[in-house]
This record gives structure tokens, sequence and C-alpha cells, in this order.
């Protein structure tokens, strides 16, 4: 499974790079409003440290012809952009107008079976379903959901061979969901990701093995 981190934080995604674990990045205007700096700058920014991986970025027009525009603009700042759209039957017709013609879309906001089956069929390169808001209803589906809906992609023929993404994520429990469910792509932030290097077997571990080599060669810590 691939792993992409979901921020806007340019030091975050500079030590996943580090890690060696990285796969690829996503955004929102919401994360990088938080980093108080315009929006195509700092994508620009990220494209600068993961080089040729995929990075996010996010439309806000919701009229068909300004949405249309916007996407292509977006399109256009580097050929590794992956443009966001929400599941909104006006961002899947533009999905479908610019697809063809080479763009990558990631269609987010992605709650069903059946939205997910109307993104890939519109051309979506990446279809984000959001499990955080899924499980915080206490429904349980959201497991359920990306395994239907990576069967769905194995199973049909889709005009951009879809990958189903998994976002909103909360906690480690849901990337271990995300692992068993066969998803494609799980987009972590960064505290998350931190947290999966732990468990507190290897914590004792690493602290008894440094305690016994300490004992062993008479040096001191």
């Amino acid at each position: 499974m691939k792993f992409f981190i979901d921020t806007a934080n340019v030091e975050e995604i500079k030590k996943a790079m580090e890690w060696g674990i990285l796969d690829g990045v996503t955004t929102n205007p919401s994360l990088i409003a938080k980093e108080g700096v315009d929006h195509k700058t700092r994508v620009m920014e990220i494209v600068k440290v993961v080089g040729d991986l995929p990075v996010s970025a996010e439309c806000v027009e919701s009229d068909y012809e300004k949405l249309l525009a916007e996407a292509k603009d977006i399109a256009s700042w580097a050929p590794n952009i992956y443009v966001k759209v929400p599941m909104t039957p006006t961002a899947l017709e533009v999905v479908k107008e610019l697809s063809p013609n080479g763009v990558n879309f990631n269609v987010t906001l992605v709650f069903s079976l059946p939205q997910a089956l109307l993104a890939a069929k519109a051309g979506a390169s990446f279809v984000s379903f959001f499990v955080g808001r899924i499980d915080d209803m206490g429904s349980g589906e959201a497991a359920q959901n990306i395994e239907d809906a990576v069967q769905m992609v194995e199973t049909y023929e889709f005009p951009k061979d879809p990958e189903i993404l998994v976002a909103s994520i909360r906690g480690p429990l849901q990337v271990v969901e995300s692992i068993r469910s066969g998803a494609h792509i799980a987009t972590i932030p960064y505290k998350i990701m931190e947290q999966l290097f732990h468990h507190p077997l290897t914590d004792l571990g690493v602290k008894k093995f440094y305690d016994d080599y300490l004992k062993a060669t008479g040096k001191t810590a």
C-alpha cells in the first residue's frame, strides 16, 4: 500500500521523505490556509521537495466554467499534479471533460460505493474515501466500503485505472483497516505517521538492548 502524507507543511514532508516511506502528498485549502501562504506557491514548494511523486492540489470553485478553468490552471503547474475536486455532478463533468486530455484527478469527499463508481466512470485517477467521518458516526461501514471499492476497480474497466485512496484518517487503527481492506493508498497526517513507528514492546526492547550494552561495556549513557 502506498503512503501519502496529508499536509501542507514542507518540513513534515521533508521528514517523511527522509524516512523513506513517502509515495505522494495530498493537500487541501484548509491545510494550506493554516500555513498562511499562497496556494500555488506552497504547492510548487512541495513539488520541489518530492520531485515527481503525485501531489494533490484542490479546486475551490463550484460553477462549471470557473471550475473548469481552475482545474486547467492547477493541472498546468506541474506534470505530477493531481487535481482534487469534490464528489459533485459539476465536478464530475469537469473530470469527464479534462481527464481524456491527460489531466489526473483526485475525486474527494467520497463516502459510498455508488459515489466511488461514479468517480471512476467519469475518469478519476484517485478515488478518495473519507473514513474518519464515517467512523465518527459509528456506522462501522468504512472498511467494507473500501474493500468493495477495491474489488470494483479490479473487476471492471474504467478510463484511468483508478486507485482507491483512504483519507480522513484519525489514528493508526484506520491505517490497519486500510491495509486489511486492500486499499491502494492511505493518506496520513504527519502525527499519525509518527505514531506508526511505535509499539510499547519495541520501545522496551530498544531500551533493554541499550542498557545491556552499557552494562557489558562499562560505558555510561
